[in-house]
């Protein structure tokens, strides 16, 4: 949407660097702010550029109509779609208006969770080599999410308690997870090398990492400090979107995916399985060895229990743990 000059003579901002903005001083994600602008031009996109105060539940209606008929979207999707929308009008127009509660979510599937046997986790991490190697064996001793591991930080590696402290998890909380006992030589050869990589960022000027809520501001050096750096970084420098600084950034997780992906051709295993299953492994076969479901519910973060009863129902003792007539006769 082009940029309007208003009664004084000044240029108002576009919608959606006003969009940028509001989400940024909310402390939105990145990746957040990219989906919201997304779905937000192709809302105006679709309504053929028309502002959103000349538009109502009408529009909205169509638009997600148009994504799950046309686009046939995930309900997933069709929500985050929404919530872009409703953002937009709240927070950014401040609008409040009777027909915004009124707009009906896509009601979500409910799938079960891909879970590999433990077989097929060996058979998986065998077929995978290097820092993928490690990575893929981090996800599946902690439980961690990809983006999790992604943005791991050395200072919440802890050798001595043998725990990883993840941060800013999934609803901005932090939790403390196991430090597999087997990984932590590979871990600590690993952070040699990336130590090394560091001292030469210090010495190029370049040791500068991005900090969360304002600590750059509150605590100018600490950008440079090892405990701040990522635990898996990109080979060389990128800009960052937001400020444009160029500096080391954590590893694109595109590369642990694709690696994922050969390793389960590798394997020949015939489950659709990504990073996240090896999440969804963790918890099952924590549960099949006896371990309560609130501690597993702590492990992986979980807001309710209720969430982590998923796994219950695929526990490797048939379906829901009822042995087949057929096998007693």
């Amino acid at each position: 949407m082009p940029e309007s000059t208003q009664p004084d003579g000044t240029t108002a901002p576009r919608l959606l660097d006003v969009l940028r903005e509001t989400l940024r001083v909310r402390d939105y994600s990145l990746r957040t702010e990219q989906q919201y602008v997304n779905w937000v031009r192709r809302f105006l996109r679709f309504h053929h550029h028309r502002h959103p105060r000349e538009m109502g539940a009408a529009e909205v209606s169509g638009f997600l109509t148009h994504l799950a008929v046309d686009g046939q979207v995930s309900a997933s999707t069709q929500n985050q779609a929404l919530s872009a929308l409703l953002f937009l009008y709240r927070e950014v127009l401040q609008l409040s208006l009777p027909w915004l509660d009124e707009v009906v979510r896509a009601k979500p599937s409910k799938h079960l969770p891909v879970v590999l046997t433990r077989q097929e986790v060996a058979a998986l991490l065998a077929q995978a080599d290097g820092l993928y190697a490690l990575q893929l064996r981090l996800l599946y001793g902690t439980g961690m999410r990809l983006m999790e591991c992604m943005r791991l930080r050395v200072k919440d590696v802890d050798f001595g308690r043998g725990e990883i402290l993840v941060r800013d998890g999934k609803g901005a909380k932090d939790r403390v997870t196991m430090l597999p006992q087997s990984l932590a030589a590979p871990l600590q050869a690993h952070l040699q090398r990336r130590h090394t990589i560091h001292q030469a960022d210090l010495q190029a000027g370049m040791a500068d990492v991005y900090l969360p809520d304002a600590l750059a501001r509150k605590y100018p050096n600490a950008g440079q400090e090892w405990g701040w750096q990522y635990v898996f970084v990109t080979t060389g420098y990128v800009r960052d979107p937001r400020s444009g600084a160029q500096r080391r950034h954590h590893q694109d997780e595109k590369l642990l995916q694709r690696a994922m992906k050969r390793a389960v051709a590798a394997a020949g295993i015939a489950k659709p399985a990504t990073p996240h299953t090896l999440r969804h492994s963790f918890a099952t076969h924590l549960l099949e060895s006896g371990y309560d479901i609130r501690t597993v519910q702590e492990l992986l973060g979980h807001a309710d229990v209720s969430t982590t009863m998923i796994y219950t129902h695929v526990l490797n003792k048939g379906g829901r743990g009822v042995s087949s007539p057929l096998d007693t006769l």
